[in-house]
């Protein structure tokens, strides 16, 4: 925990937190006249002394997108290039390279327009790197800003370039980041017959780990193929504690705008496997929610296409629901809107859909919301499963 000193005797001390995609943090003292700023947080990518040094003379891959960027927005491949890093390819993973691509697009191969280099897409078919395709690569790093959720597919795209990486004796490296929603450890585990590419492992929804803590729990438990291991290096946050807020400095991806969105995704993500709109196709994508086929209330939208969003649920059809933009921030998985919805929707044979239980993990959730489980009694089924995961997850943190 980082200490706050004051020139005056401090008696309440009080975080004050910037609005979206800013990372500086301010103390403020109830009784002094002055703010006292604690060191910024700097990401793995920002902590280049740590690992330049690993980089020299070698030839290198990089799983990165647009969230691999230092804390002054330079991209990291333009950096390591600027530093004479020998990059031969990159490696780009849900939404492309550039993160402009929708949710489960099919996203290409082809060639970065800046640098030249040859990109590699590991969504779709191709989502573990060929043995082919980490040839010549002395080096593999993986940079990709996750949002703590266990449906957030970059953890996926991590799962299966660990394991390329193992089976091909590449080193991998990973530049750390903080996990924004990284205090909140909660949801049912993932039961292993429901394992897909939007959940590969027996964690709760939201698991309160970064990304390399995330890696290092995979080795550990020897998740990959075969039980192989991954031989891994984390460049770690400095000045980081898990119970900090945290503001991303660019969109995790097209969909998440901003700090509210990224705060409501897990528990809005589960609408996803639902007749509900989550607000593609406007400006509050993950901030609100409804459906043509919810009790009308005051608050109603129209999802049209957009950035992210080119043929969104209900596009062109008044949805009725609710605005969260302002609701305040949450430290648990949220049920109640989704409960809400249920009870509320004019059919409810049709408010399931099939990738419900692939996002929840097991098909107790649906089943007990089906059969009028309360909030509380569903939340307690959970216990047992969330005590075991958080003594396993202590192994792995690192901050």
């Amino acid at each position: 925990m980082i200490k706050f000193i004051a020139k005056s005797v401090l008696i309440v001390t009080s975080l004050v937190f910037t609005s979206s995609y800013s990372n500086t943090l301010s103390a403020v003292s109830a009784n002094s006249t002055s703010a006292i700023n604690p060191p910024a947080i700097k990401t793995g990518a920002d902590n280049y002394e740590k690992y330049l040094p690993l980089l020299k003379d070698k030839k290198i891959g990089i799983v990165t997108n647009q969230t691999g960027i230092l804390s002054d927005k330079t991209h990291v491949v333009d950096f390591l290039l600027e530093k004479k890093v020998a990059i031969q390819t990159i490696f780009a993973p849900e939404h492309g390279f550039r993160g402009t691509a929708d949710a489960g697009e099919h996203v290409v191969d082809g060639k970065d327009p800046k640098t030249g280099l040859s990109i590699i897409s590991l969504y779709g078919d191709n989502k573990k790197p060929k043995p082919e395709q980490l040839a010549g690569i002395d080096i593999m790093i993986f940079d990709l800003q996750d949002v703590g959720a266990r449906f957030y597919t970059y953890i996926s795209s991590l799962h299966y370039v660990m394991e390329a990486c193992a089976e091909n004796n590449v080193p991998l490296i990973i530049f750390d980041r903080p996990n924004p929603n990284g205090r909140i450890v909660d949801g049912p585990l993932l039961e292993k017959e429901f394992t897909s590419f939007v959940g590969m492992h027996p964690i709760p929804l939201l698991h309160g780990m970064t990304i390399g803590e995330y890696a290092q729990m995979i080795n550990g438990e020897k998740w990959l193929k075969n039980a192989v291991q991954c031989k891994l290096t984390v460049i770690p946050c400095v000045n980081y504690d898990r119970k900090m807020d945290y503001s991303l400095l660019v969109k995790p991806s097209p969909n998440l705008p901003n700090d509210q969105s990224i705060n409501l995704y897990a528990s809005l993500c589960l609408f996803e496997g639902t007749n509900v709109s989550v607000g593609r196709g406007t400006e509050k994508q993950f901030q609100i929610y409804g459906s043509p086929y919810l009790t009308k209330t005051d608050f109603s939208f129209t999802p049209k296409p957009n950035f992210g969003a080119k043929d969104p649920l209900y596009n062109g059809k008044e949805c009725f629901g609710e605005d969260l933009t302002s609701y305040p921030k949450l430290n648990k998985l949220e049920l109640k809107w989704l409960i809400k919805a249920y009870q509320n929707t004019s059919d409810k044979t049709k408010f399931f859909n099939a990738f419900f239980t692939k996002l929840a993990g097991t098909k107790k959730l649906q089943q007990q919301i089906e059969s009028g489980v309360s909030e509380k009694d569903i939340r307690k089924s959970w216990e047992k499963n969330l005590k075991a995961f958080q003594i396993i997850r202590k192994r792995y943190l690192l901050y």
